[in-house]
């Protein structure tokens, strides 16, 4: 996400929310966020995620299916 995007009807989550939906630890949240693969903005000493934020990462995460044989 830009640093113009209007976030004035976005619905932020914390990082424990987050985690709870990708079903992960805050930790692989916070590495995802310090990575920059995951938008978020800080408050203070915490973080929020926009939740389409979430929704367009596990979009992205999506895995092929085909498995490949050896």
């Amino acid at each position: 996400m830009s640093a113009e995007q209007n976030f004035s009807n976005a619905k932020f989550l914390t990082v424990a929310e987050v985690a709870q939906v990708m079903r992960v630890s805050k930790m692989t949240v916070y590495r995802l966020v310090h990575a920059g693969e995951m938008p978020a903005v800080r408050f203070g000493r915490s973080y929020r995620v926009p939740e389409n934020a979430v929704d367009q990462y596990l979009k992205g995460a999506v895995v092929d299916g085909h498995t490949e044989t050896a």
